[in-house]
Protein backbone atom coordinates (compact mmCIF):
# COMPACT_ATOMS: atom_id res chain seq x y z
CA UNK A 1 0.00 0.00 0.00
CA UNK A 2 3.07 2.56 0.81
CA UNK A 3 6.59 2.64 0.46
CA UNK A 4 8.56 3.04 2.95
CA UNK A 5 10.84 6.19 3.12
CA UNK A 6 14.60 5.07 3.47
CA UNK A 7 16.19 6.71 6.40
CA UNK A 8 19.95 7.89 5.77
CA UNK A 9 23.30 6.05 7.41
CA UNK A 10 23.82 9.58 8.74
CA UNK A 11 20.78 9.76 10.36
CA UNK A 12 21.73 6.60 12.27
CA UNK A 13 22.66 7.96 15.27
CA UNK A 14 20.05 10.16 15.91
CA UNK A 15 17.20 7.88 14.75
CA UNK A 16 18.51 5.09 18.26
CA UNK A 17 18.67 7.90 20.31
CA UNK A 18 14.63 8.16 19.53
CA UNK A 19 14.21 4.60 19.48
CA UNK A 20 15.76 4.45 23.37
CA UNK A 21 13.92 7.51 24.11
CA UNK A 22 10.35 6.30 23.02
CA UNK A 23 11.29 3.02 24.28
CA UNK A 24 12.23 4.76 28.09
CA UNK A 25 8.63 6.96 27.66
CA UNK A 26 7.04 3.57 27.42
CA UNK A 27 5.72 3.72 23.82
CA UNK A 28 7.63 0.45 22.54
CA UNK A 29 5.73 0.10 19.44
CA UNK A 30 7.55 3.68 18.38
CA UNK A 31 10.76 2.39 18.95
CA UNK A 32 10.06 -0.79 16.72
CA UNK A 33 9.05 1.25 14.19
CA UNK A 34 12.12 3.13 14.38
CA UNK A 35 14.35 0.31 14.57
CA UNK A 36 13.24 -0.77 11.98
CA UNK A 37 14.14 1.79 9.90
CA UNK A 38 17.50 2.47 11.36
CA UNK A 39 18.23 -1.84 10.55
CA UNK A 40 17.01 -1.12 6.95
CA UNK A 41 19.78 1.72 6.74
CA UNK A 42 22.20 -0.51 8.92
CA UNK A 43 21.30 -4.01 9.02
CA UNK A 44 24.29 -4.97 11.21
CA UNK A 45 23.16 -2.07 13.74
CA UNK A 46 23.29 -4.08 17.20
CA UNK A 47 22.11 -1.33 19.37
CA UNK A 48 18.84 -1.34 17.16
CA UNK A 49 18.79 -5.21 17.24
CA UNK A 50 18.94 -4.93 21.16
CA UNK A 51 16.84 -1.93 21.16
CA UNK A 52 14.00 -3.44 19.11
CA UNK A 53 14.31 -6.75 20.93
CA UNK A 54 13.53 -5.19 23.82
CA UNK A 55 10.53 -3.03 22.65
CA UNK A 56 8.77 -6.26 21.23
CA UNK A 57 9.47 -7.91 24.75
CA UNK A 58 7.90 -4.63 26.44
CA UNK A 59 4.97 -5.50 24.23
CA UNK A 60 4.41 -9.26 25.69
CA UNK A 61 1.45 -8.22 28.05
CA UNK A 62 -0.58 -6.99 25.30
CA UNK A 63 0.83 -8.77 21.50
CA UNK A 64 2.33 -12.08 23.03
CA UNK A 65 1.46 -14.51 20.16
CA UNK A 66 2.50 -11.82 18.08
CA UNK A 67 6.12 -10.12 19.45
CA UNK A 68 7.97 -13.27 21.00
CA UNK A 69 8.47 -14.93 17.65
CA UNK A 70 10.05 -11.41 16.42
CA UNK A 71 11.63 -11.22 19.45
CA UNK A 72 13.12 -14.96 19.21
CA UNK A 73 14.15 -14.27 15.38
CA UNK A 74 16.29 -11.11 16.26
CA UNK A 75 18.14 -13.83 18.53
CA UNK A 76 20.01 -15.00 15.71
CA UNK A 77 21.25 -11.72 14.76
CA UNK A 78 23.19 -10.97 17.85
CA UNK A 79 27.00 -11.07 17.54
CA UNK A 80 28.11 -13.06 20.23
CA UNK A 81 27.17 -15.88 22.45
CA UNK A 82 27.59 -14.07 25.88
CA UNK A 83 24.36 -11.14 24.54
CA UNK A 84 22.29 -14.58 22.26
CA UNK A 85 22.54 -16.18 25.85
CA UNK A 86 21.58 -12.98 27.82
CA UNK A 87 18.39 -11.60 25.97
CA UNK A 88 17.24 -15.61 25.27
CA UNK A 89 17.32 -14.77 28.99
CA UNK A 90 15.39 -11.16 29.14
CA UNK A 91 12.86 -12.74 26.51
CA UNK A 92 11.97 -15.79 28.57
CA UNK A 93 11.71 -13.58 31.84
CA UNK A 94 9.22 -11.23 30.33
CA UNK A 95 7.35 -13.78 29.23
CA UNK A 96 6.88 -15.48 32.69
CA UNK A 97 6.65 -11.49 33.90
CA UNK A 98 3.36 -11.20 30.91
CA UNK A 99 1.63 -14.06 32.78
CA UNK A 100 1.85 -13.05 35.88
CA UNK A 101 0.73 -9.52 35.09
CA UNK A 102 -2.69 -10.77 33.60
CA UNK A 103 -3.39 -12.27 36.76
CA UNK A 104 -5.42 -15.10 35.34
CA UNK A 105 -6.16 -18.11 37.28
CA UNK A 106 -3.06 -20.44 36.63
CA UNK A 107 -0.75 -17.90 35.73
CA UNK A 108 1.69 -18.36 38.22
CA UNK A 109 2.15 -22.18 36.83
CA UNK A 110 2.08 -21.18 33.40
CA UNK A 111 5.02 -18.40 34.09
CA UNK A 112 7.35 -20.73 36.48
CA UNK A 113 8.76 -22.71 33.97
CA UNK A 114 9.68 -19.31 31.54
CA UNK A 115 11.31 -17.88 34.81
CA UNK A 116 13.36 -20.71 35.31
CA UNK A 117 14.39 -21.22 31.81
CA UNK A 118 15.49 -17.56 31.82
CA UNK A 119 17.75 -18.56 34.84
CA UNK A 120 19.19 -21.11 32.76
CA UNK A 121 20.33 -18.83 30.05
CA UNK A 122 21.78 -15.97 32.94
CA UNK A 123 23.61 -18.93 34.06
CA UNK A 124 25.03 -20.00 31.07
CA UNK A 125 25.53 -16.27 30.33
CA UNK A 126 27.50 -15.89 33.64
CA UNK A 127 30.09 -18.30 32.43
CA UNK A 128 31.23 -16.31 29.59
CA UNK A 129 30.21 -12.68 30.69
CA UNK A 130 32.48 -9.92 29.91
CA UNK A 131 34.60 -8.55 33.10
CA UNK A 132 32.46 -6.08 35.18
CA UNK A 133 29.38 -6.72 33.39
CA UNK A 134 26.93 -8.12 36.13
CA UNK A 135 23.81 -8.03 34.03
CA UNK A 136 23.09 -11.67 34.23
CA UNK A 137 23.69 -11.84 37.84
CA UNK A 138 20.47 -8.82 38.39
CA UNK A 139 18.18 -10.46 36.31
CA UNK A 140 18.94 -13.78 37.38
CA UNK A 141 18.20 -12.79 41.26
CA UNK A 142 15.70 -10.29 40.19
CA UNK A 143 13.81 -14.09 38.64
CA UNK A 144 14.42 -15.50 41.70
CA UNK A 145 12.79 -12.85 43.74
CA UNK A 146 10.04 -13.47 41.31
CA UNK A 147 9.18 -16.79 42.49
CA UNK A 148 10.10 -16.22 46.09
CA UNK A 149 7.65 -13.69 45.94
CA UNK A 150 4.76 -16.25 44.83
CA UNK A 151 2.49 -17.72 47.98
CA UNK A 152 2.02 -20.85 46.86
CA UNK A 153 4.63 -23.49 46.16
CA UNK A 154 6.46 -23.35 42.88
CA UNK A 155 4.96 -26.11 40.43
CA UNK A 156 6.62 -29.49 40.48
CA UNK A 157 7.94 -31.04 37.25
CA UNK A 158 5.06 -33.00 35.09
CA UNK A 159 6.33 -36.77 34.46
CA UNK A 160 5.13 -38.47 31.32
CA UNK A 161 2.05 -39.70 31.10
CA UNK A 162 0.54 -37.19 34.21
CA UNK A 163 -1.53 -35.85 31.54
CA UNK A 164 -3.39 -38.39 30.73
CA UNK A 165 -6.90 -39.82 31.49
CA UNK A 166 -7.45 -42.07 34.19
Amino acid sequence: MFELKRISKEGVPAAIEKATRYRLLGNPSEAESICLDVLEADPDNNEALIILLLALTDQFERRLAKTMPQALDLLSRLPDRYRREYYAGVIRERQGKAFLQRGLPGARDAAYPWLREAMNHYERALEIHPPGDDSAILRWNACARVMMEQPEAPPQPREAGDDMLE
